[in-house]
């Protein structure tokens, strides 16, 4: 892309003070790797390819199915049936074909994650398993790389920043994973699709202030709960 070209289509980022020319070779720059192309993944594969995030990764197995519809909104009728990661490549040409999408139709595992997280310089952990996170969480620790965090359930969700700048992990607010057998998920216990697009959101905002030198909260969950429309902090 042309740099006049280039000027134009990030020009409203570039025209933040705190962002600036040099903040969007920052971005232009940067790569990170998203784990999940479900209702979380979708708002950040979004906003972080329309930043113009110089390398984006997108890790995920499964396919598109249409109760997936009501939240995973870089996905379509058309693409039921096909695999997310597919669905995605699809998304990002249409929306922005100039920056370096690698999408991994694979599931992480002890096996491949030190190889599959290395080249990237954040991680954002859109998944929707406590063994894929705590995975993540540990391979983050071993290459310090920090890791951005968010669930969601019903109408709450959660947000948080690990290992970043010396900060606290997920093992410092939740030392052992639960009981897969008590945890709720969304395929069972539902969720209403806004929620992942507000809590995905804020993690593609926390990626791009990481990328830009930007004050970011550490040690610190915070906590959305959409249905009394409260959002609060918790320290640890």
């Amino acid at each position: 892309m042309k740099k006049d070209n280039i000027f134009d289509r990030y020009s409203r980022q570039i025209f933040i003070e705190e962002i600036g020319v040099a903040g969007q070779r920052k971005i232009m720059d940067a790569k990170v790797l998203v784990v999940g192309a479900g209702g979380l993944g979708s708002p950040v594969v979004q906003y972080l390819a329309a930043a113009g995030i110089g390398k984006l990764g997108l890790v995920d197995f499964d396919r598109v199915e249409i109760h997936n519809l009501n939240r995973q909104i870089i996905h379509s009728e058309d693409n039921i049936h096909q695999a997310k990661t597919e669905s995605a490549t699809a998304y990002i040409r249409q929306h922005n074909s100039t920056i370096d999408f690698e999408p991994f139709q694979v599931k992480i595992d002890a096996d491949n994650a030190l190889a599959m997280l290395a080249p990237y310089h954040i991680i954002v952990d859109c998944c929707d398993n406590f063994t894929t996170r705590y995975l993540l969480n540990q391979t983050c620790l071993q290459l310090d790389k920090p890791l951005v965090y968010g669930s969601i359930y019903g109408f709450e969700g959660q947000l948080a920043v690990f290992n970043y700048q010396g900060s606290k992990n997920l093992l410092d607010i939740f030392p052992t994973p639960p009981d897969p057998e008590q945890v709720p998920n969304c395929d069972k216990n539902g969720v209403l699709g806004p929620l992942p697009g507000i809590i995905g959101s804020m993690m593609a905002m926390q990626v791009l202030k990481i990328v830009t030198g930007l004050p970011v909260d550490s040690n610190q969950l915070t906590l959305v709960n959409t249905f009394h429309w409260r959002f609060s902090k918790l320290l640890f």
